[in-house]
């Protein structure tokens, strides 16, 4: 027991050191913040990030993992950039839903963060400046895209900064002590859909309920006796419920990928994506002719998706993701080629790819 208290006021000793350099680190980041503020330099360098995590992860000798590093650093590195450059960042809420976490692990603790009820309300706050920033989702993995952010894409002009790849792991939260006691699940109409299988095989006889969000479910399964919420982790602790099941969606490769917005796209990370939407003229082989200088400058294109223009029938406006950033040689000789054959091209932005968890 001696030796036991003698390790953990050593614990306690490199606690007070770590306490002591996060605080000086972080005032030679307001130190460095009000530098730029007198050069009207950004302020914001993904490429200092990654060196900073390649350097580190290169040189520790463990038996501290890697992968921790990478985790303790983006959340220092997220509340450096709120002390240098506080943001407000509207998301889809309520609080404790999926696009709550992906704020979270993105921004970390320092944001202020802005729940709104609707996409097209963040795309609207962060147009009027009202928010700096953005979080919106634009595809699932199993369900797919979700449209109705890429048509905001053709009515606001903004810029997408950063993307966020979410591990969707779904909890089933009630205020019962077991299964058995539960009659009635609420959530999400996506959830459910994910977790579908799961439910009929454990639940076959149970009311499903759809909501307009995890979080409201999870509120929902509070309020009723016998109601039971698919939800997050994180609703279960706001909302003071048990954790009945766990990781119960019917696919484990669950992610959702949120989109950053806001009015500039960053410097080069060195791992980069650039979105581009565009139409093309009403002829055979157009759209093919268009994508031509993509495999000319050998830049790889990572998705193509359509949407109704919405100015004429039958006529639709291409959003394309690719690797690599505009300031990359290749990436701007293929987008310049583009605009001689497209119509109504838009860079939505250059932003750091996001890493999935």
């Amino acid at each position: 027991m001696d030796n036991l208290s003698n390790l953990r006021k050593k614990i306690d000793a490199l606690d007070d050191e770590i306490l002591r350099l996060l605080n000086e680190r972080a005032r030679l980041v307001l130190e460095i913040g009000r530098e730029k503020a007198r050069s009207s330099s950004g302020p914001h360098v993904p490429e200092r990030e990654r060196e900073i995590l390649e350097r580190l992860t290169a040189q520790n000798p463990g038996p501290f993992p890697n992968d921790g590093i990478r985790t303790l650093y983006r959340e220092i590195f997220a509340v450096s950039l709120a002390l240098e450059s506080p943001k407000t960042v509207a998301y889809l809420g309520p609080e404790a839903t999926f696009a709550h976490q992906a704020c979270q692990r993105y921004f970390g603790s320092g944001a202020s963060l802005l729940p709104l009820e609707t996409i097209p309300a963040i795309f609207r706050e962060v147009e009027a400046e009202r928010a700096t920033c953005g979080l919106v989702p634009v595809e699932n993995s199993i369900e797919g895209m979700v449209s109705h952010t890429l048509d905001l894409f053709m009515e606001f002009d903004l810029k997408i900064c950063g993307e966020v790849l979410l591990k969707i792991t779904h909890y089933l939260v009630s205020r019962a002590k077991t299964p058995g006691q539960v009659r009635k699940i609420y959530s999400h109409p996506q959830a459910l859909a994910q977790c579908r299988q799961w439910i009929e095989h454990n639940f076959p006889r149970a009311e499903l309920a759809e909501v307009t969000s995890t979080a409201r479910a999870a509120e929902r399964a509070r309020e009723e006796q016998g109601a039971a919420a698919i939800a997050s982790i994180l609703a279960a602790d706001l909302y003071g419920l048990s954790v009945l099941a766990r990781g119960i969606e019917d696919n484990p490769h669950n992610y959702t990928r949120f989109l950053v917005i806001g009015r500039q796209s960053p410097a080069p990370s060195g791992t980069d994506k650039t979105s581009i939407l565009f139409s093309v003229r009403d002829k055979p082989g157009a759209l093919f002719e268009a994508l031509g200088p993509f495999a000319e400058q050998k830049v790889n294109l990572t998705k193509i998706e359509s949407r109704p223009s919405k100015k004429k029938p039958w006529e639709y406006v291409f959003f394309v993701d690719m690797e690599g950033h505009l300031e990359d040689k290749a990436v701007r000789q293929a987008i310049a080629a583009l605009r001689e054959d497209a119509v109504d091209l838009r860079v939505l932005g250059s932003y750091p790819r996001g890493e999935m968890a």
